[in-house]
């Protein structure tokens, strides 16, 4: 008789599981986080969905038993109307020249401002104010003290000289808008800058000056590449707001001269025109256009974090 040789059989531990004492710590640690979330979810998540429900009825707020249901039709007369079409040109012109303009003069200045000098801390200080300056006190700043073209300083500046006398915002509404928010915004870019410029590796930057590199291609070559994290960051997060931006547009030229970006656009369609559907329709998108931009501004935030912890 052969004897019947059985393999162990393998048991699959059973999961752990945490004791009541654990999920209770768990549990009061998370508390005081939950008032905070419940607010948080009350002001901004359950508007949205009002916002959301509103824009598929044909709603006027003048008529407001002839309301009804429209599936997608708000949202196919915002993607073909002219004037909303435009609005959504003039949002990219004033996102794309903002946010590039901003970011070059941020780079300037946080170069200068990385360098050591007597008073560094009084012109950073000076230089930040712009950016703490609320958003419509900043725009009357520029439409009365300098765009006015009886007291402006601009027409000032210019009579001195004997220079024109012009009407900066009727002759460029845009631009002038655009001046607006890049003085308030270029403060933003260069903390960014000036953070990522103080975390390069000065050892390197050493090292290619004893290799007898330049400063120009020390810039090129080590700071630049350095930057291009900072530079997507400030990039982003600056497209966010100006996407969104509604002060400048309305205290300056109040949506006219071909200046109406796209959330003028929806104030004009809810507290104008009283079309509640197709003003929430368009507040959709804006809001899932700023999402779609958020989400690539916390992978550039994310991608950061893990450089730091890695070099650490």
């Amino acid at each position: 008789m052969t004897a019947m040789t059985t393999a162990p059989v393998a048991t699959t531990p059973a999961p752990a599981t945490r004791p009541p004492s654990a999920r209770l710590r768990a549990w009061a640690t998370r508390a005081p986080l939950l008032p905070a979330l419940i607010f948080m979810i009350v002001v901004t998540q359950l508007p949205f969905v009002a916002t959301l429900v509103i824009s598929f009825f044909d709603w006027n707020s003048l008529y407001p038993d002839a309301r009804h249901f429209t599936g997608l039709d708000n949202y196919q007369e915002v993607l073909t109307d002219a004037d909303l079409r435009h609005s959504v040109w003039t949002t990219v012109l004033l996102t794309v020249a903002v946010v590039l303009a901003s970011l070059v003069l941020g780079l300037v200045l946080a170069l200068l401002l990385d360098r050591r000098f007597r008073g560094r801390g009084f012109v950073r200080t000076l230089l930040i104010a712009p950016f703490l300056v609320v958003p419509v006190a900043a725009a009357l700043l520029w439409k009365h003290v300098l765009y006015n073209p009886e007291y402006g300083l601009l027409n000032g500046l210019l009579h001195y000289v004997g220079g024109p006398q012009p009407d900066w915002i009727s002759k460029t509404p845009l631009l002038a808008v655009e001046a607006s928010l890049v003085w308030q915004w270029t403060p933003f870019m260069m903390l960014i800058l000036l953070a990522g410029l103080q975390s390069r590796d000065q050892e390197q930057i050493e090292a290619a000056r004893v290799d007898g590199a330049s400063d120009w291609q020390i810039f090129v070559h080590l700071t630049l590449p350095h930057l291009r994290r900072y530079l997507e960051l400030g990039a982003l997060l600056g497209s966010i707001y100006i996407v969104q931006n509604f002060d400048a547009v309305f205290t300056i030229t109040s949506g006219g001269l071909g200046t109406a970006n796209l959330p003028y656009t929806v104030y004009q369609s809810f507290y104008q025109a009283h079309e509640n559907g197709l003003a929430s329709a368009a507040g959709v998108l804006v809001v899932i256009g700023s999402i779609v931009i958020a989400t690539f501004a916390l992978r550039v935030v994310s991608s950061l974090f893990r450089e730091e912890v890695s070099r650490a």
